[in-house]
């Protein structure tokens, strides 16, 4: 049996072409359609496939939370969405390439038991990677903020796929996946490290605070080691080649904040959750805060023109991160806050600017390559000469 390489005139040649494209989807032609059903198909495929090992593809933290009736209604929409698309772009002719590939994996899917896969007991200390977490995330956050970014565009004109999203989206992709080893590896280090300064007193005055004061006063201590160590990742050489790659980031949206180096994810989230574990916050109040800083960081990194008027003065905003990721010198190495802006004006790093926005993002002379391996092996294959 010989094995044919598929062109661009085939099936799979066109469907290669599309992923390693970018741009505006052009109307009236099926192609968005079609990359809606495309990619809700493969969102259900990935989720029956995590249905039917769920010990293995599932998050233990969610699987506490979530309810598997409604999971269950949410995969049959979603194969019914993407089943009813390409059959009509199948029957009108538009895209029928893509639309038959949609509707293989939904038909694929069902083939597989669908919404109906039965979920039996299973062990909970087994070793896992989060593809719920991946699918759950992706759908929720795509749904929320490419409408955002419609609705309040700093950039209109900038296209949802727009260069390098490939690159992102396989970060998003691998650390959700890798969602369990970020958390047993963090654990480990705050614990081999930091037990010794816990105090049990401290501890549980802490735990008698009113809720909103924990919660306040939790993102305040994050936000002052992130400050600091944010500041360290931009002024030791070593630790710039690590931060280099999110920096690389030229295009802001919903996805950018996404591209960080494991080794940057290791050593901030453990050096941030120091403080957390050692002055014991409330779980309760540790929850909250994980969800204000997931969307936070989404927001500070989209696409939209939200500034918030007076209280940009106190909150980190969308247009102060921006100034953070700007080429331009009157930012380099300003704007580390990730919470409250006062922190930048108190230790003197504030961007000082009249302009709103900033017109270009990314590392400066741009010697930082694309890809997410080529990225992930930069840092130890650079020379370490970064220009002025």
């Amino acid at each position: 049996m010989t094995e044919t390489v598929p062109t661009r005139r085939s099936p799979l040649g066109k469907l290669q072409r599309l992923l390693r494209s970018h741009g505006a989807l052009r109307s009236g032609s099926g192609l968005t359609t079609g990359v809606i059903a495309f990619a809700l198909a493969v969102l259900s495929l990935l989720a029956v496939i995590a249905f039917h090992f769920p010990a293995y593809l599932t998050t233990p933290e969610l699987r506490k939370s979530y309810n598997v009736d409604t999971l269950r209604i949410i995969l049959l929409a979603a194969m019914v969405l993407a089943g009813a698309l390409s059959l009509l772009n199948i029957a009108f002719n538009r895209k029928r390439w893509l639309s038959c590939a949609a509707f293989a994996m939904v038909a694929l899917a069902a083939v597989l038991g669908g919404h109906t896969v039965p979920v039996a007991d299973f062990a909970d200390n087994t070793p896992y990677v989060g593809l719920d977490w991946f699918i759950l995330d992706l759908l929720g956050t795509t749904l929320i903020f490419v409408f955002i970014e419609k609705l309040f565009a700093l950039r209109p004109e900038q296209p949802i796929f727009r260069p390098e999203w490939q690159t992102d989206l396989a970060y998003f992709l691998l650390n959700h996946l890798l969602v369990g080893f970020f958390l047993l590896a963090t654990n480990k280090l705050v614990h081999a490290g930091f037990d010794w300064a816990i105090d049990a007193r401290m501890q549980t005055w802490i735990r008698s605070l009113p809720f909103v004061v924990e919660l306040l006063l939790l993102v305040l201590i994050a936000d002052l080691v992130q400050y600091w160590i944010h500041r360290a990742y931009h002024q030791v050489p070593l630790l710039w080649r690590f931060h280099a790659v999110h920096h690389s980031i030229e295009h802001m949206d919903w996805l950018a904040g996404s591209r960080m180096h494991m080794v940057e994810v290791l050593i901030t989230r453990s050096l941030v959750l120091a403080p957390i574990v050692v002055l014991g916050f409330d779980k309760a109040v540790i929850d909250a805060y994980i969800v204000l800083v997931g969307f936070q960081a989404v927001l500070n990194h989209s696409n939209v023109s939200v500034r918030l008027g007076p209280l940009a003065r106190v909150l980190v905003t969308p247009n102060f991160h921006h100034w953070h990721h700007s080429q331009e010198r009157a930012a380099l190495d300003r704007n580390f806050a990730a919470h409250f802006t006062f922190l930048d004006t108190l230790f003197g790093t504030a961007v000082k600017t009249d302009r709103a926005w900033p017109q270009r993002y990314g590392v400066k002379d741009d010697y930082v390559p694309n890809g997410i391996l080529a990225q992930t092996l930069f840092p130890f294959r650079w020379n370490g000469q970064r220009p002025d």
